[in-house]
């Protein structure tokens, strides 16, 4: 049983557990509401602070085997709708697909009511027309496919990197340079398979990664920055700012969560800081380009509001 240590005192309780079990902090708040968490034996909220000390202890409930997803009667933001394709604004917090742990309640759910079962079928079952994913905890946009013509255009588009993806996120530290690229490859973390980590070695399954940032704007401690993906490996950006020591904002995973300012704003922190804004790509069938963009999340906004008034520009 964990026994809480000086560095992570003071942490809400949903946050420790995310980092200790290696899992999402939407998942850590669930297995704490259905009771697989307990604190010094006791079930306690998701919002309790740890102190040190404490002993935590986390049962993670044994996974079904999935075979297929079914469809569930969840609101979408629909930012664009054709025959062909749909453009989603995913919330934070919404799993993409279907897995172990979380079988439902997941974007494919959603999209297999709305849709009617009417989605591309290259993905299978647990994947039907998804053609790219953004983190559980990430908000924003995506491109799903109705039919197996548009979901082969867009793959195509993705894997020759004609396909724009625009992310705006909030990073620790300041940055010397106010823009840069990363091209470091990205595989499974050597120690913990739940994580994913820059490998320079040539060893394991590392693949390409190249992450190009700019910065927005600079705080005293924090920086607003606007990224672009030329690859879409699982984590990449926020491995890439972590690796350069640049860690999102709340992502207790690659190594946020833990600053005085966290801390003091953990209510607006529900994962890491980060948002797929803008998404640009050829329709399939038209060949016309199109761009598509969606506001920062509320959650993001007051956070920008709050960095301005108590840590100022740098």
């Amino acid at each position: 049983m964990p026994v809480i240590d000086e560095s992570h005192a003071g942490l809400r309780l949903d946050a420790y557990v995310a980092e200790a079990a290696g899992i999402s902090r939407s998942r850590a708040a669930a297995l704490i509401d259905d009771g697989f968490v307990t604190k010094n034996g006791l079930t306690v909220p998701k919002k309790t602070a740890v102190k040190a000390g404490d002993s935590v202890e986390i049962t993670l409930p044994e996974a079904e085997e999935l075979t297929e997803a079914l469809p569930e009667d969840i609101p979408l933001d629909i930012v664009y709708e054709d025959s062909d394709l749909l453009v989603i604004n995913k919330p934070s917090g919404m799993v993409v697909h279907p897995a172990p742990g979380n079988e439902h309640g997941t974007l494919v759910n959603a999209l297999l009511h709305h849709c009617e079962g009417g989605l591309s079928g290259i993905g299978g079952k647990i994947r039907p027309g998804i053609v790219h994913r953004i983190d559980k905890d990430t908000s924003g946009l995506l491109v799903v496919a109705k039919n197996d013509m548009a979901h082969a255009g867009l793959s195509a588009q993705l894997s020759g990197h004609h396909i724009t993806r625009e992310y705006h996120a909030l990073a620790l530290g300041g940055f010397k340079v106010q823009s840069g690229t990363v091209d470091l490859p990205i595989g499974r973390h050597p120690q913990d398979r739940k994580k994913m980590a820059v490998i320079t070695d040539g060893r394991g399954t590392a693949r390409e990664a190249v992450t190009h940032y700019e910065v927005l704007e600079q705080f005293r401690g924090i920086t607003y920055l606007k990224l672009n993906l030329e690859t879409g490996r699982t984590h990449q950006i926020r491995v890439h700012m972590s690796y350069l020591g640049h860690p999102l904002l709340g992502d207790t995973v690659y190594g946020a969560g833990n600053t005085r300012f966290e801390k003091l704003h953990h209510a607006l922190l529900d994962g890491q800081m980060l948002h797929a804004k803008r998404l640009t790509f050829t329709h399939p069938r038209t060949g016309e380009r199109m761009t598509f963009e969606c506001e920062l999340p509320d959650n993001f906004k007051k956070m920008l509001v709050i960095l301005k008034q108590e840590c100022g520009q740098e």
